[in-house]
């Protein structure tokens, strides 16, 4: 009998330990049901980085790592208790994400925010009617990131909210960004071109040695503004207008927020933080100007037959260029992880074989 009686606890306790776990990862699973349902309506948004859906994923990928970061803290520690009113919240927030999409695609909710906006937007912009379609993307981004906020804080307590912030921010981020491309369209949000001067020159250095030489002026128009216009000599298809989201001021942005919260969380000393801060820095917007490199090589590529209705290019603006900051952000505290774990097992081996034996 005491043997059965033990075994039943073992079972019992083993229940608990597996329900426990499970339920550390219900702030992510109230979000795989909604994502679904926009897939299904809108694949090919998942094809874009710019403006699309694609960024979602990484999200969830930053979920993840944020739960491996502070799992063995979370291992030791007790989630919140519900009492009866947190857990109908619980519930309810949990249902909210799926809740929102459904009022924002089947009940018309997008189809307000896309006509109030439409009054804000000038009447001389010939693209307002596209910019104003966009804009519940970015609400929606803004939306996840409050209700993921709120699902993780009844789940684990205000206390531990900032375990999370780090995907949290970054979508938040996202939706400001997108907001901001999309209610200031063509560069006109003057305090972000800060960096286009520069990302241009650059841009026509690095092709002036792989041997295209360029022109660069300054693109004056009454509806989409002023912004540095670069392009290839004797190749005139070959040019673009580049306005803040592609000069790297949006990838440095995103990555500010991402690296800052990573590093806050970490026990790396204060030098070193500082240290890869500023090498992240600098190649999250080198790697922005390799983005704007390969749009002219594509341009070049593609021959006098080349215009921005293109597939080929709008595929690479629209989903790799981003694509190319994005991975190198989301993988760089990864990188961070990896190579200060390394360092120290090589550290330690060597203070090992120093040792007298």
């Amino acid at each position: 009998m005491q043997t059965i009686k033990g075994k039943i606890l073992g079972v019992q306790s083993i229940f608990k330990m597996n329900i426990n776990v499970l339920a550390r990862f219900l702030s992510v699973f109230s979000f795989i049901p909604p994502l679904l349902i926009l897939y299904f309506l809108y694949p090919l948004s998942f094809e874009q980085t710019y403006h699309g859906r694609t960024l979602l994923l990484f999200f969830l990928w930053l979920v993840f790592l944020e739960m491996i970061l502070s799992w063995e803290k979370f291992r030791k520690s007790n989630m919140v208790k519900l009492t009866s009113i947190r857990t109908v919240l619980f519930i309810i927030a949990l249902l909210l994400p799926t809740i929102y999409v459904i009022a924002a695609n089947y009940w018309g909710l997008n189809a307000i925010i896309e006509n109030s906006v439409k009054q804000i937007l000038s009447p001389q912009d010939p693209l307002k009617d596209h910019h104003a379609s966009l804009i519940p993307l970015s609400i929606e981004y803004l939306v996840f990131a409050v209700l993921f906020g709120f699902i993780t804080q009844l789940l684990y307590g205000i206390n531990n909210l900032m375990d999370f912030s780090l995907s949290t921010f970054f979508l938040g981020t996202i939706g400001v960004l997108f907001a901001i491309d999309l209610l200031y369209p063509y560069g006109r949000f003057t305090p972000l071109q800060v960096l286009v001067p520069a990302t241009a020159t650059i841009a026509a250095r690095v092709l002036n040695l792989m041997g295209y030489e360029t022109t660069y002026r300054i693109f004056n128009d009454p509806i989409q503004g002023s912004f540095p216009y670069l392009g290839i000599k004797d190749r005139s298809w070959a040019g673009f207008g580049i306005a803040w989201p592609c000069s790297g001021v949006e990838s440095l942005l995103i990555y500010t927020v991402t690296i800052l919260l990573f590093l806050k969380k970490t026990d790396i000393p204060w030098r070193h933080r500082i240290i890869y801060f500023a090498v992240g820095a600098v190649v999250t917007y080198f790697v922005n100007v390799l983005r704007v490199v390969t749009l002219f090589l594509i341009a070049v590529e593609k021959g006098p037959s080349f215009n921005t209705l293109d597939y080929d290019w709008q595929k690479f603006h629209n989903y790799y260029g981003m694509l190319y900051s994005i991975t190198w952000i989301i993988s760089y505290p990864l990188i961070i992880i990896v190579s200060r774990t390394v360092w120290s097992k090589i550290i330690n081996w060597k203070i090992y074989i120093k040792k007298p034996h």
